[in-house]
């Protein structure tokens, strides 16, 4: 029995850290993927005409990825990979749990956000203005359907840790 905490009380703290460092990673990969978006969208919104289909398309994703990079900043400035060593199993495990939901919360997020790109193609058709329409639905496809991709890895990955923080209870 005593080794058995032994072993839990030394594994709790690289736990915790791996953790905290995929959040951080994962928000590098967001800041990444926003600030290549402000780059090309940047870009092209500037040199297309707003009547088109292409110029709202590059505007929303604009937008958009002011936004995904806020929250990667924020993320990774809240990260704090070597400021967890001391959480408590308890404290480690509602942390986990806590950050799952988050991420599950996203996942619908991202399915919302496809629905509304389709809407919004549907809608084109019958729209007074379809271009503008049609481009901030397919803009909502790209980055809805990005962000379902990552945040269901994230969640995946990230669950394997709540795996690791389970055997440490029994």
């Amino acid at each position: 029995m005593a080794s058995t905490l032994l072993l839990a009380t030394a594994a709790l703290p690289a736990i915790n850290q791996a953790r905290e460092l995929l959040a951080e990673r994962a928000m590098g990969v967001l800041g990444g993927w926003a600030l290549l978006n402000l780059l090309v969208s940047g870009y092209f919104v500037a040199r297309t005409d707003a009547r088109t289909v292409l110029h709202h398309f590059h505007l929303m994703n604009v937008g958009w990825n002011v936004v995904n990079l806020l929250l990667a900043v924020v993320g990774l400035l809240r990260a704090t990979p070597y400021g967890v060593a001391d959480l408590t199993l308890a404290e480690s495990l509602t942390a986990q749990f806590n950050f799952e939901k988050l991420l599950v919360l996203n996942l619908g997020l991202d399915v919302a956000y496809l629905c509304i790109g389709s809407w919004l193609q549907a809608r084109a058709a019958t729209d007074s203005k379809p271009v503008r329409l049609l481009g901030f639905g397919r803009s909502l496809w790209l980055q809805g359907g990005f962000l379902l991709l990552f945040d269901s890895g994230f969640y995946l990955i990230y669950h394997r840790f709540a795996e690791q923080l389970l055997q440490l209870v029994s």
